[in-house]
């Protein structure tokens, strides 16, 4: 299996100063091992919106950074994404900055029995992401233990 050589926030720190320096915004970053060829998914947005002339921009130098760097152990392919509608969220800010908007929720492990959550994002509080479900209820979700979240669309 396929390692990171160096844990995801440091890379993503790296990445960062390379795509603020381009003017773009990095959103967050994921990496999918996998045997024969892992995925690197970095995650840009701007004022402007993304155009693929941006992604391929960003990929033209963040490909340069990572053969430099190294930072994962065989083959990977390079992925430059705009956040699209179903936005990941990533950090704390990203979770104020939404408040108000529908999320869905995958967490790392059980919290009350439950792995997943679906309902309207009310921010932070402390270092928990605080949501309403459906049913009314409210959970605060410690932000590590968040494995995934994503805007939901409001078409």
């Amino acid at each position: 299996m396929l390692k990171m050589r160096q844990d995801l926030q440091t890379l993503s720190r790296s990445l960062a100063t390379v795509v603020e320096s381009m003017g773009y915004e990095l959103v967050g970053v994921e990496f999918h091992p996998h045997r024969t060829n892992a995925l690197l998914r970095v995650y840009i947005d701007s004022a402007s919106g993304i155009t693929l002339n941006d992604c391929q921009r960003v990929s033209h130098q963040l490909s340069g950074v990572l053969e430099v760097e190294d930072p994962i152990e065989g083959r990977y392919n390079l992925e430059i994404s705009s956040p699209g509608l179903e936005r990941p969220l990533f950090k704390a800010e990203h979770f104020v900055r939404f408040a108000g908007s529908e999320v869905r929720i995958q967490l790392r492990e059980l919290l009350d029995g439950r792995r997943k959550l679906i309902g309207r994002l009310l921010g932070m509080r402390d270092d928990d992401v605080v949501i309403i479900d459906n049913a009314g209820r409210e959970w605060r979700v410690p932000l590590e233990r968040i494995e995934k979240a994503r805007l939901v669309p409001e078409l």
